[in-house]
């Protein structure tokens, strides 16, 4: 005789965290909450009322006037604008292949070990973590008419309107390779020996091992650091303002050195406001474009 036993269905919700987990959930939230409080006040905040700020016409003491599209029209008509737009645009097409292309070769050189190769990796990182405004000073006297490259090219960079953006570049691309180094490095060391090994046993030599196997590995890190530095050279100043101003002529006339004239030099917050907006939008079409190109073979 054939007994059947019948079990009653469980009751349990699929997908239903424990009570302890729930709990652990509600603590995290909580030890979250400050920060998060924090960046809305300070960071989010802020932007929302400079997007907003771009609508209207405003003075410091003065009461905001909305304005509408004015700001943005004023600045579709201003040459200083599209002067500013053209030197950014410049100086990124000009960083980013570099700089990244410094930061690669670097990582393939300190990714194998060698003796003293983390002595290598500390010293090109060394200029990360030095101040940018103390190495813009001496880079200002290397550059000058006195200084060694300025005597090596019959005059001063900085006072040339054809050499003054490659000199940015240089001093620009000196202080973050070792950032971008330390990214792909990281990237590296994941890749599978194996793979490479199994190249080279196909007969593949140093280049096709890298096009071809290690390259695509890089390609997140690569990305990752596209949209980084191209925000990074979107928004140089501090650079520029040191060793330059803007000139000569606003030759290094950038679009944040022109929204700082706007907002704190002649203090027209609205114009200034609308400036940013620009900035953003721009740095955002540039950041979409590139996750189209690289995302393209995936």
């Amino acid at each position: 005789m054939t007994v059947t036993v019948q079990t009653r269905p469980s009751r349990v919700r699929a997908g239903r965290r424990p009570a302890g987990a729930r709990h652990e959930a509600r603590w995290g939230l909580a030890f979250v909450l400050p920060c998060f409080l924090l960046f809305l006040v300070f960071r989010f905040g802020p932007a929302v009322a400079g997007t907003l700020l771009g609508f209207f016409e405003y003075t410091i003491g003065d009461s905001p006037h909305f304005t509408g599209l004015d700001n943005f029209t004023r600045m579709m008509g201003d040459p200083v604008f599209w002067q500013a737009l053209k030197v950014t645009v410049l100086y990124t097409v000009l960083y980013l292949p570099l700089s990244i292309g410094v930061s690669l070769g670097l990582a393939l050189l300190v990714r194998r070990s060698f003796r003293g190769v983390r002595l290598f990796r500390s010293v090109f990182f060394l200029p990360v973590i030095t101040s940018l405004v103390l190495a813009a000073t001496i880079f200002t006297w290397l550059f000058s008419s006195s200084g060694p490259w300025g005597k090596l090219f019959g005059g001063s960079w900085l006072a040339s309107p054809v050499l003054v953006i490659p000199a940015l570049v240089i001093v620009s691309v000196w202080s973050r390779f070792g950032y971008g180094m330390l990214i792909l490095l990281a990237r590296l060391q994941d890749v599978p020996r194996e793979l490479e090994e199994a190249a080279l046993s196909d007969g593949a030599g140093p280049w096709q091992r890298f096009r071809y196997v290690v390259l695509p590995q890089l390609r997140p890190a690569v990305f990752f650091l596209l949209v980084i530095e191209t925000t990074n050279s979107f928004q140089v100043f501090d650079l520029v303002y040191v060793m330059t101003g803007g000139g000569p002529a606003r030759s290094s006339y950038t679009l944040v050195m022109d929204l700082y004239d706007q907002g704190f030099k002649n203090f027209d917050l609205g114009y200034a406001s609308a400036l940013g907006v620009a900035l953003f939008v721009l740095t955002l079409f540039v950041a979409l474009l590139q996750r189209l190109l690289m995302g393209r073979g995936k």
